[in-house]
């Protein structure tokens, strides 16, 4: 049954009865969540314990409707979750907030793929009234805003979750003078994977670094209706091993601070990883998030090891879209999977489905339908959606594409990176000559990739392109879905073209001749303009020109033949 998710009990028939408003009947005995569903000739009643159940059992009976064109399958449906926190955490801050009109049409989305937690990660982008100079530029949400956000997802059964980065990734505040003398390298830093970095992690031994994180939670926590508060904590590279006390004391004191009474704290779990000795020293009232966007991350290890030191867990998958413009698909699907499987075996409380916005945010939102669909759906049941056909339950019940060609192509898309010999871990090796165009195409972190390969992902994005065309969305905004696709399709057509042109004369951009890099110039500029129009119609301007410098910076390459050797902070050395 084309259904997302598909519940883990469906006693369905083939005969048709007209569709009609179901009644709903009070059952205590239901698990959370759960609900009956029983469809007959004259009758349609929804059993439920709790609100939720009726709105599960709704959403799942306008899903039945859907596909019989109104009429209803009789029978019975019978579903409750394997995990009561399914979450989606949508970057806002790297450096797309979107629109109202498009947070309310995702919200509604989720809703019907029966996800009921969202986070919006923040790092600057909330309107503190006292630190205008850090969000001035970035259209922030504004405390109104923010309310009326809460009670539209409420309404909908979501819980939206207060997300306020509290120790490390606080470079747009460190960036201003009134807050460097904060950082605990006001100089900046190489981070453990030889990126130069400018101030990311402010000092928690600092007591004006406490005082300003109390300010802001004290702000922004009443807004929400929400009794948990997503603090952050990852990545805090500057503070060395040896100042895990450290660390340690700071998670410590904001677990106690007044601001957070009556409130679970989440955060992530990468700084404790693999060391449960430093896991049970977590104060009560800590929920970690076991994060990792690769299919091979060691969910399964990992959440034991929280198991046997007793701390609650969720484990945080991602959609696999950042850094890869077409989307990451098949490792999508496989992390989400082996992330639920890991919390069902080891008793994890929850489910949050990242989607990020590393290096300029330069996806498109349709980029990132499909592993929402499907971690909506392992959430939920992994043992009757594992094996879930994606394509056709993302046309049916988030497209709206009779034709299927839309599905067709993002999946298809998002599998165009497997065609080539070399993969890097959370990226697509098809777009570093975009994100990095210092780095030689063929050699070193693309060492493999032959001009050979690329005509196979030249054919993908043909096939791509014509399913995208033939398509027909029942969406008010289909066009500029396919657009977003077209979009996409477009530019990694033109990155192809340039790694061409290099593998020709050995790899390096400033080798390629000038008439050569003038049309891909051209297009560049073309393919720019275009994307500022997708920006301005899904998010609010602010971020825009710091997304548009990773474009606008291969476009000077192609102009002047040079490039900056330590662009994105990764240094290469002159060529001799």
């Amino acid at each position: 049954m084309n259904l997302v998710p598909v519940p883990r009990s469906l006693e369905l028939n083939d005969t048709l009865v007209p569709g009609r408003p179901a009644t709903h009947r009070q059952a205590a005995a239901m698990p959370p969540q759960g609900y009956e569903l029983r469809i007959g000739a004259d009758s349609v009643e929804i059993a439920a314990a709790d609100d939720a159940g009726f709105f599960y059992g709704e959403a799942t009976l306008a899903q039945l409707a859907a596909l019989h064109s109104g009429a209803l399958p009789e029978g019975v449906v019978r579903d409750h979750p394997d995990l009561l926190v399914r979450g989606v955490m949508l970057d806002i801050s790297r450096d797309k907030v979107p629109t109202t009109e498009r947070l309310h049409a995702l919200i509604e989305r989720l809703a019907s793929l029966k996800i009921n937690q969202l986070q919006l990660y923040s790092e600057h982008t909330f309107a503190y009234r006292n630190h205008l100079e850090v969000h001035a530029a970035a259209s922030p949400l504004d405390a109104d805003e923010i309310r009326a956000l809460d009670r539209f997802c409420r309404e909908r059964h979501i819980e939206l979750v207060p997300n306020q980065n509290c120790l490390g990734h606080m470079n747009r505040w460190l960036a201003h003078e009134r807050y460097r003398p904060l950082a605990i390298e006001p100089d900046g830093f190489v981070d453990p994977y030889g990126i130069v970095r400018e101030p990311m992690t402010i000092e928690p031994n600092d007591p004006r670094s406490l005082e300003l994180i109390r300010e802001l939670l004290a702000e922004l926590l009443p807004l929400f209706t929400s009794r948990r508060v997503h603090v952050g904590l990852d990545e805090a590279w500057e503070l060395p091993a040896e100042r895990i006390d450290d660390f340690l004391a700071w998670t410590t004191t904001l677990r106690g601070l007044p601001e957070l009474e009556g409130r679970d704290m989440l955060m992530w779990g990468d700084m404790l990883a693999g060391r449960p000795d430093l896991l049970a020293r977590l104060p009560a009232g800590v929920t970690v998030c076991e994060w990792g966007y690769d299919d091979w991350h060691p969910f399964n290890e990992r959440c034991a090891a929280l198991a046997g030191a007793e701390v609650p867990f969720w484990v945080a998958p991602g959609t696999s879209s950042w850094m890869s413009i077409l989307g990451r698909a098949t490792n999508a699907r496989n992390t989400c999977q082996r992330a639920a499987a890991a919390a069902l075996a080891h008793g994890g409380a929850g489910y949050l489905n990242t989607d990020w916005g590393d290096l300029g945010h330069l996806q498109q939102p349709v980029i990132s339908e499909p592993a929402f669909a499907y971690g909506a759906a392992v959430s939920w049941c992994l043992e009757s959606n594992a094996d879930l056909d994606l394509a056709p339950a993302l046309s049916t019940h988030v497209f709206r594409d009779p034709t299927g060609g839309l599905a067709d192509a993002v999946l298809s898309l998002g599998d165009a990176h497997r065609l080539v010999t070399p993969q890097f871990p959370n990226m697509s090796t098809l777009v570093m000559n975009l994100y990095y165009p210092q780095l030689p195409v063929g050699r070193g972190l693309t060492k493999g990739l032959t001009a050979e390969e690329l005509p196979a992902v030249e054919r993908c994005l043909e096939g791509a392109r014509a399913a995208t065309t033939g398509s027909q969305p029942g969406l008010d905004h289909a066009q500029r879905l396919r657009d977003e696709v077209t979009f996409s399709t477009d530019l990694v057509s033109l990155l192809l073209r340039d790694a061409r042109a290099r593998l020709e004369v050995g790899g390096f951009l400033e080798s390629v001749p000038k008439r050569v890099r003038d049309d891909l110039g051209v297009e560049l500029d073309t393919l720019t303009e275009r994307y500022r129009s997708l920006w301005i119609a899904n998010n609010r301007p602010g971020g825009l020109e710091d997304s548009l410098r990773w474009l606008s910076n291969l476009r000077h390459a192609y102009a002047t033949g040079q490039t900056d050797p330590n662009w994105g902070g990764i240094r290469v050395q002159a060529r001799s």
